[in-house]
C-alpha cells in the first residue's frame, strides 16, 4: 500500500507523517509526502524532532504532487488548505482522507510552547498512525475517525 501525505508546503506536518509511518509501516507498505506549493526545503524543527525520536529522515526533502515517483492507494491531507484542494487529475479516483493537525512551525511564542507544539503535532500524527495500522478494515468511515484522533495529546 502507497499512502501520500499531503499538505501544502510540504516542508512540516506531511514530512513527519511520511517519516512516523514509514518507520513504523509493515514491509511493503509505503509512505511518501508532497505539496501542492512546497516550500523547497524542510522544517529544521521537524527534522530535528524526528530524529530525537530515533525516526530516519535521510533523503526527504519537500516536494512537488507533480513530482511524484508513484500513484498512491490513498491521499491523506493533514492541512486544511490541502484538504480543499483538487487532486491532480492523473492521481484518478484515489481514496481521499482529512487528518488535519495545527502548523506548529506557525506558532509565535516562546521556544518552550513552540518545542511544545511540535511534540504535540508528533503525538497526535503518531496516534493516528498506528491506529491506522491497527485497524481491522480500512473503510472510509474509519479513515474519517482516524483523523479525528489526538485531540487529547
Amino acid at each position: 500500500m502507497n499512502i501520500l501525505f499531503l499538505c501544502t508546503g510540504n516542508s512540516c506536518r506531511s514530512v513527519m507523517s511520511e517519516a512516523i509511518f514509514n518507520h513504523l509501516a509493515p514491509e511493503g507498505w509505503r509512505a511518501i509526502s508532497a505539496g501542492s506549493q512546497p516550500t523547497g526545503q524542510l522544517n529544521p524543527r521537524a527534522v530535528a524532532l524526528l530524529r530525537r525520536k530515533g525516526i530516519a529522515t535521510d533523503g526527504y526533502y519537500s516536494k512537488s504532487w507533480d513530482d511524484l515517483p508513484l500513484t498512491p492507494d490513498l491521499v491523506v491531507t493533514v492541512c486544511g488548505s490541502a484538504a480543499g484542494e483538487t487532486c491532480p487529475a492523473y492521481l484518478g479516483p484515489v481514496r481521499r482522507t482529512h487528518w488535519g493537525v495545527d502548523d506548529p512551525s506557525h506558532l509565535v511564542a516562546s521556544e518552550e510552547e513552540i518545542e511544545a507544539a511540535f511534540e504535540r503535532t508528533y503525538r497526535i500524527i503518531r496516534a493516528r498512525i498506528e491506529a491506522f495500522l491497527a485497524a481491522p478494515t480500512l473503510s472510509q468511515a474509519e479513515l474519517d475517525r482516524i483523523g479525528t484522533l489526538g485531540a487529547e495529546c
